[in-house]
């Protein structure tokens, strides 16, 4: 199997449009004030902050593939001494007819009162499906195309300091799905590649004390919870997902950060093959596709070192990391004598100065190969 049907490689063409909301000028002046505001940053730091760009990618299941890219930021009440909060956003379409639309937010109130963590990932999109479990071949079983809508989202308030507590809620729904074997060898296909709707509802414990999510500094992030899918309230599937993420940054010097992360996830019940606890991705474990690994439990870890940006640069950075994971039928069977192993290396460039905020380009390693990720913001 060629390695480019893993990892779709993206390419940045462009980094030429930004645009602030406080952004007044006359028709001459228009292209150097749009040029100082993104790459000089001569905007008011308090001000909010706006920037979007073009990508195209290739990869043989999608054809070329072309998106936009963009983010925006602020302070609640132009307050900088508010946390930052951020809203990302990738949207693409490509020449086979696939499109998605990705969002990702941390936004905070007045004086962080008020946490709203979510994501949405609307697509139709080839998914890769190798299996399930630790101990499976390394080519893929099957193409399953399918569109997908999942909408996670917190809700959170602050009960004391730092600390959150808040309801928390997923949907996640499949339509027009369709499997191509790949394989020539018979496998049975997973739960879950037909028509479903999920709703999941939980709640969730949050210690939250960074002040840039997509750079953080120095800090400590935790977020302990449970979500519960059940018919009773129009699930097709039946179970529950228990879920803890820590992660903490040091910084060891002014510019140099060294970020940690642990995550586990459970799964209990009949969940469908896309709800299942997966490995890999463009966050944690990079340098696998996700759901190359999947099963009832996933335990992972990673740590990076950052130069943000490099003594000799203004703008210039990079990072290395390396991560640890498994996959089990439950937490009682996980063997850490069956860990994966994934790591790599990095260069960031600094889009806003006053905001504190990277791009990145990560080029990370595995058994199965290279995988490369673009995106605005650290993995974690």
């Amino acid at each position: 199997m060629k390695l480019a049907r893993r990892f779709r490689t993206t390419v940045l063409i462009l980094l030429g449009v930004g645009l602030t909301p406080s952004l007044k000028a006359q028709n001459d002046g228009l292209v150097k004030r749009a040029w100082n505001s993104v790459f000089n940053d001569t905007t008011s730091i308090e001000r909010p902050k706006f920037i979007a760009y073009p990508t195209i990618a290739f990869a043989p299941e999608t054809k070329w593939e072309f998106g936009v890219s963009a983010v925006y930021v602020y302070y609640a009440n132009q307050d900088i001494k508010n946390r930052l909060s951020e809203v990302t956003a990738f949207t693409f379409i490509t020449l086979e007819k696939q499109y998605g639309l990705w969002m990702d937010h941390a936004l905070y109130s007045d004086k962080s009162k008020w946490f709203f963590l979510g994501r949405v990932r609307l697509q139709q999109f080839p998914l890769l499906y190798f299996g399930t479990g630790i101990d499976i071949s390394g080519e893929e079983l099957a193409q399953i195309d399918a569109g997908s809508i999942s909408i996670r989202e917190r809700v959170l308030r602050k009960i004391h300091g730092s600390l959150y507590l808040g309801f928390e809620t997923d949907f996640h729904r499949l339509s027009n799905v369709g499997l191509t074997q790949i394989t020539n060898e018979p496998f049975q296909a997973p739960a879950g590649i037909r028509k479903f709707s999920n709703l999941g509802l939980g709640l969730g414990v949050v210690y939250d004390n960074r002040h840039n999510v997509l750079n953080v500094r120095e800090g400590f992030f935790g977020e302990m919870g449970f979500l519960r899918y059940d018919d009773g309230w129009g699930s097709d599937f039946e179970f529950t997902s228990y879920f803890f993420d820590a992660r903490y940054y040091l910084p060891t010097n002014d510019t140099q950060v060294l970020a940690t992360q642990l995550y586990f996830s459970e799964i209990q019940g009949d969940a469908p093959f896309s709800q299942l606890s997966l490995m890999g991705g463009e966050s944690l474990m990079r340098g696998y596709y996700l759901g190359r690994y999947r099963d009832q439990t996933l335990l992972a870890a990673q740590t990076e070192y950052r130069f943000l940006p490099f003594p000799f640069s203004k703008r210039l950075g990079a990072a290395a990391f390396v991560a640890l994971g498994t996959v089990s039928e439950g937490a009682p069977k996980l063997d850490v004598s069956k860990l994966k192993v994934a790591g790599g290396t990095g260069v960031r460039f600094l889009i806003f100065k006053s905001k504190d905020i990277f791009t990145r380009f990560d080029v990370a390693v595995s058994e199965d190969g290279l995988g490369y990720y673009f995106f605005i913001g650290e993995a974690f």
